[in-house]
């Protein structure tokens, strides 16, 4: 039977973020498609930096380069297109990932100032130029073109010999001079690259103390869920984004538990915290290998480990967050098991909340629901067969199965059908 939802609240309220943090934690997702380079973006806003400090800009500009950087790359989400783009000085679709990134963020407030720098963060100066748009965005595409590229160039050297390579690098960014890069944007960064401190600071043991330092200088925001919400769909698209199997998957989740919870009476904050949390839950899986995801296969120990371990990453990232630890933990949460069955934490039943449960079960559900490349979908019977199984077990939360098996046709509509694009 159906919980009663009388008592069920029906407005949300505001929480208080820092938006900088936020973008900062969110980033180090987009960071982990490298697989084995993952500061990239850490990198690319620091070099952009300091371009600014010796361009002279202000501190406003500065933190907004910083975030650009940050999130330059945020149409990224194969393996395989963030090997090119960290390989290729220049490679034939370098700019699509641009557009992607555009899309995604030119609509959200927060961030929609940063869509134009990032549409254009690959075009060389030659075209940027006549492109009719202002000069500032103009000046930041192009900081954080040459930023990227000089970090294209150091990516092999970090950990061994980048101060060996730092001339090399130099000279290859100014033969490049006019058509690739503006000339003030160039004197700038072959003035920052003068002093060893410049390429010693972007050591993996060293980059996160700036990175640490620039966000001491932001502001808690006080922001609604659904600013929140919208933030969380970005990056629910980018990682649906990363295997044509997952596609929709964890926009899906979102939608399938905030039914759920619906049905069980929580109150509306409630259910839109845990569709945020939904929105989230794989952003770990950005750092699985393409090929590992796209397995048409049984998994091998190595590969299952692999995939074990992206729960936890979404935990590490979403924690970072000030004023989401609990949507941090029912999205770290949404592999665990009632009998410390599941993964990665194995708290006992009584640590694992209802959030965390519905997600959990959302999840399992909607990955059923979904063809994979090892199998079928199933059908809401087959699937509410294996969810009982579970409870029998002892894995997951009855009585959420039951309004499931109640609702199993909704489950199932709301699973399979709700195209990502309507999200945004």
């Amino acid at each position: 039977m159906k919980p009663d939802l009388t008592n069920k609240l029906n407005m949300t309220q505001n929480i208080t973020i820092d938006i900088r943090k936020a973008v900062i934690a969110l980033s180090e997702s987009l960071d982990l498609v490298g697989v084995d380079e993952v500061q990239h973006g850490k990198r690319v806003a620091y070099i952009a930096v300091q371009c600014a400090l010796q361009l002279g800009l202000d501190e406003d500009s500065c933190n907004e380069l910083f975030e650009i950087g940050l999130i330059h790359d945020i149409g990224v989400s194969e393996t395989s297109e963030h090997k090119h783009l960290l390989e290729d000085f220049d490679w034939d679709d370098e700019n699509h990932h641009c557009q992607v990134g555009f899309e995604l963020i030119k609509d959200y407030q927060p961030l929609a100032d940063y869509a134009y720098p990032i549409l254009y963060h690959h075009t060389p100066w030659h075209k940027l130029k006549d492109i009719k748009l202002s000069s500032r965005h103009k000046r930041f595409a192009n900081i954080i073109h040459l930023a990227d590229k000089v970090n294209t160039l150091a990516s092999p050297y970090y950990g061994t010999n980048i101060l060996e390579k730092s001339e090399y690098i130099c000279t290859e960014i100014s033969e490049h001079r006019e058509k690739h890069f503006n000339h003030s944007i160039i004197q700038a960064f072959l003035s920052a690259a003068k002093s060893p401190s410049f390429w010693i600071a972007m050591e993996s043991k060293y980059i996160y103390n700036f990175i640490t330092e620039r966000s001491l200088t932001a502001k808690p925001l006080s922001v609604s869920l659904d600013d929140i919400q919208f933030l969380a769909k970005i990056f629910a698209v980018i990682v649906d984004a990363k295997s044509k199997f997952t596609s929709e998957h964890s926009i899906n989740v979102a939608a399938l538990a905030f039914y759920i919870a619906e049905s069980y009476g929580l109150s509306q904050t409630v259910c839109t915290k845990i569709k945020i949390a939904g929105l989230l839950h794989d952003l770990g899986k950005l750092r699985i290998p393409d090929e590992i995801l796209e397995k048409n296969g049984e998994l091998t120990d190595k590969e299952r480990s692999i995939i074990n371990q992206h729960s936890f990453e979404t935990y590490e990232i979403l924690r970072k967050i000030p004023g989401l630890e609990d949507i941090a933990e029912w999205a770290g949460y949404h592999h665990e098991k009632l009998n410390q069955t599941g993964y990665p934490f194995r708290p006992h039943a009584e640590k694992i909340s209802i959030e965390a449960r519905i997600i959990a079960i959302a999840d399992i559900f909607q990955a059923l629901a979904q063809k994979r490349p090892y199998r079928k979908s199933l059908d809401p019977q087959k699937i509410v067969g294996i969810l009982q199984q579970m409870v029998e077990q002892g894995e997951i939360d009855e009585m959420i199965v039951d309004i499931v098996n109640e609702n199993s046709e909704e489950c199932f509509e709301i699973a399979i059908s709700i195209p990502a694009q309507e999200t945004i």
